[in-house]
């Protein structure tokens, strides 16, 4: 019943963006996203370059605050994960099914353009592991930071990648045109 139910939320609310929005929407979806993606990167780069446990701190701290700069009244932007760390990266309703359409196919990079409510349209990119996420996401994690990870996300499922594999979503959510 809840496959049925996911499949039905998104035919009611996803179109995808080849079938309803031209080119230069996903384009300015994904500009506006681009500078919460780069200053991300250089704090996490930044984070690492200080040890492991600097970088989950900057996940944990400076990703929420680099992603509330990039929003604005009309827009929101985040990240989630089918595999999370924190709990406040839960997927919101409408990046569910297609979180789980990702997941489902994990090959699929293709940044998505859709038409939700209320005028609303949200966007989705997937996030693909790169070498130095493995440091705090991949399948052997050295103990020290294990253990700061297990002391700051009791219950963190956001291990066991390897570069290449889908990590999650960014996502955008344009709350009116």
């Amino acid at each position: 019943m809840k496959i049925a139910v996911t499949a039905m939320v998104v035919l009611l609310i996803a179109v995808p963006a080849s079938a309803a929005e031209p080119d230069s929407q996903l384009s300015r979806a994904a500009s506006v996203l681009a500078p919460f993606k780069r200053d991300l990167m250089a704090a996490l780069t930044e984070g690492l370059a200080k040890g492991p446990e600097n970088a989950l701190d900057v996940c944990r701290v400076r990703a929420p605050d680099l992603a509330a700069a990039a929003s604005t009244p009309v827009i929101d932007v985040g990240r989630t994960s089918h595999k999370l760390r924190s709990p406040a990266n839960a997927p919101r309703d409408w990046v569910k099914p297609l979180l789980d359409a990702y997941v489902a196919n994990p090959a699929d990079r293709t940044p998505r353009l859709v038409e939700l409510r209320d005028g609303r349209q949200g966007y989705v990119e997937p996030i693909i592991v790169q070498p130095m996420c493995t440091t705090c996401h991949g399948v052997q994690v050295a103990a020290p930071v294990k253990a700061h990870i297990d002391a700051l996300y009791p219950s963190d499922q956001a291990t066991g990648f390897v570069p290449g594999d889908f990590r999650g979503l960014f996502w955008i959510e344009f709350k009116g045109r």
